[in-house]
């Protein structure tokens, strides 16, 4: 069953990653009168994380990512920390990894402060990029982190209950 999800999981990813690219403009005909267009607007960016990215100001706690045969966990899947402190999530196994909250469940201030302590891991709001090789890291501040207990979880992997949380404390 645990090789389902996972074949499930990895065949979306790559779906996705094939999908589709950019048509190539047709070339006009030689001698063929060509009209100037308007120039395209730019795409838009990606929206920016709110806040500024507080670095870690204390120690920093190792937390793996682990899929095998005992299931899909981080190790260990609670920590307590002080606001101040990192998380370096290391992939061990059992790839693809990120970590994510829930912004439903967080506090405005709490949202906002860690979604833009991703820096330039983040693949969208509150969520790291996905790491697909043993060793791959994420490293996550909770500099300016208000108090309190946060739930995380891994993505791709939540359905098979790859779950923590992170107290912090002041």
């Amino acid at each position: 069953m645990r090789f389902l999800g996972v074949a499930l999981v990895s065949s979306a990813i790559v779906v996705g990653a094939c999908r589709g690219g950019e048509k190539q403009a047709e070339q006009a005909a030689p001698g063929a009168q060509t009209t100037p267009s308007a120039t395209p607007a730019p795409a838009p960016a990606a929206a920016p994380a709110a806040g500024t990215p507080a670095p870690i100001t204390g120690k920093t706690v190792e937390i793996k990512m682990v899929g095998d045969d005992k299931g899909y966990r981080y190790e260990p899947a609670n920590v307590t920390i002080k606001s101040g402190d990192g998380i370096k999530f290391v992939t061990v196994s059992g790839v693809p990894h990120n970590v994510a909250f829930d912004p439903a469940k967080l506090p405005a201030d709490v949202r906002a402060q860690l979604d833009a302590n991703f820096g330039a891991d983040r693949m969208a709001e509150l969520s790291s990029n996905l790491k697909m090789n043993p060793g791959d890291t994420i490293v996550l501040s909770f500099g300016n982190v208000t108090p309190g207990t946060y739930e995380f979880y891994c993505t791709p992997l939540i359905a098979m209950n790859m779950k923590g949380t992170v107290t912090v404390q002041p």
